[in-house]
């Protein structure tokens, strides 16, 4: 991965990022900033508990958080993965690594809560140690808002952590393939296209480069298909939608009915009964009716080989392509587009 993208600034929208922030935090009753990768913050704590406002405005009580901050973050790295723990005040804090094609750029800070059973507590790490001497002088001032800090279960902690951890990361990650995308774009369309392009990919894992694959044929196949030629079927149950949805905006997959079924929410077969009720196909026929379709759409205003209409509709080989397109054409794909081609010049003479 370029060095550049080890600048969350530089990855996510942060003002939008902050939005989703303030509202994660209001939802899971924890306090959370956001840190790059050298414990610099880039957004503003969101629900601060005021307890540990008051402490980190101590020069030697912040100090001790700050040592807390580090220590954890540090863990979540080489956990590569959510770390809970208690601070000294045994208040649970979690460090959240953001981690991008096995880099780490930054970490997401959470937590400034109790556990509701204080026998969980024995399960987690106290991970620095402060002379009690200093404790008592100072928590005799903040004993009272100490009480205030919110209680949660410890399974509500890590669910909360888990899923920080997996929305973090995938926000991250498709921000990054949608800046890679942009810049391999901007890089085909411009004059001076000398840098080498592949080269821009030898850092990126298989799984970002099949992601950005997959959005350049969909744009591809999207500026030459016209999906109103075929006309997508009427959704008398709302429950489709996604399904439909996801086909007409994946075209360069090949989708399973499991998949889709997933989508709608729906077991496999309770949707393929209403599909089948809805469309008067079941949902192989209907999928092969309709890339059969937009491969003829293909055929008509590119110069496409069959093979790359095959590979850009998702087909698993051209051999099967061809047979699927004969079974619903009466023709082949070659014949179909020189037939084309011939009705256009006939047209054209007259």
């Amino acid at each position: 991965m370029r060095s550049e993208y080890l600048n969350l600034k530089k990855i996510i929208d942060l003002e939008k990022w902050q939005k989703l922030q303030d509202a994660l935090a209001q939802v899971t009753k924890m306090a959370i900033i956001t840190v790059d990768y050298k414990g610099i913050p880039v957004t503003k704590h969101s629900y601060c508990q005021n307890f540990c406002n008051f402490v980190r405005k101590d020069p030697k009580l912040a100090s001790y958080c700050q040592k807390c901050d580090a220590r954890g973050g540090l863990e979540a790295v080489r956990l590569n993965k959510p770390y809970i723990y208690l601070c000294y005040f045994n208040i649970v804090d979690i460090a959240i690594p953001i981690i991008v094609d096995d880099k780490y750029v930054g970490a997401i800070m959470a937590g400034q809560v109790r556990l509701s059973n204080k026998k969980d507590e024995s399960s987690l790490e106290q991970i620095l140690s402060v002379p009690n001497s200093t404790l008592k002088s100072k928590f005799k001032k903040i004993s009272k808002i100490y009480s205030n800090i919110p209680n949660l279960s410890f399974t509500e902690v890590k669910n909360t952590a888990d899923m920080l951890f997996q929305l973090c990361n995938y926000i991250v990650e498709e921000a990054l393939n949608k800046s890679l995308l942009i810049e391999i774009y901007e890089e085909t369309i411009s004059e001076n296209t000398n840098s080498d392009i592949a080269s821009k990919l030898q850092s990126y894992k298989a799984k970002n480069i099949e992601n950005i694959k997959n959005e350049l044929s969909n744009a591809m196949i999207n500026s030459h298909i016209k999906d109103l030629s075929f006309k997508k079927t009427t959704i008398y149950n709302p429950l489709l939608e996604p399904a439909f949805e996801y086909i007409y905006s994946h075209k360069s997959e090949n989708i399973s009915l499991k998949q889709v079924a997933d989508l709608c929410h729906l077991s496999p077969s309770y949707f393929s009964k209403i599909f089948t009720r809805e469309t008067g196909n079941n949902f192989s026929t209907y999928l092969s009716l309709l890339k059969i379709e937009w491969a003829k759409q293909l055929l008509e205003s590119t110069n496409m080989t069959v093979l790359q209409i095959s590979d850009e509709l998702g087909f698993k080989e051209s051999g099967y392509f061809i047979k699927t397109f004969k079974k619903f054409e009466g023709i082949t794909p070659l014949i179909y587009r020189k037939y084309y081609k011939d009705s256009l010049m006939i047209n054209q003479d007259n």
